[in-house]
């Protein structure tokens, strides 16, 4: 199972833009940064729309470098694979 996921287009190609980010440091560090402040807003429960419009229009010029939106739609990818096969796991499951 395990072999199949490393194998799979998802992660190959999220492992593929995970080293081109790494070549740029600094890039690297604002995307990290990024990808921090989105998960803390995701999980903080204060999901109000002038929050999330205002982190989404300090990141727009962001996102639209090559590399960061390569390699976000590459980790959202990977990441939609996971939960995937976690549920369909679960699902397979007789648990309780």
């Amino acid at each position: 199972y395990i072999d199949k996921l490393l194998q799979s287009e998802e992660y190959l190609k999220y492992v593929e833009q995970k080293e081109r980010v790494k070549q740029y440091p600094d890039l690297k560090k604002q995307i990290d940064e990024f990808r921090r402040r989105n998960f803390e807003m995701q999980n903080s429960g204060d999901m109000v729309f002038e929050k999330i419009d205002a982190f989404e229009r300090e990141y727009a010029d962001f996102r639209d470098n090559p590399l960061v939106a390569d390699f976000l739609e590459a980790e959202l990818a990977f990441c939609r694979m996971i939960q995937s096969n976690n549920e369909r796991i679960a699902n397979a499951l007789d648990f309780e």
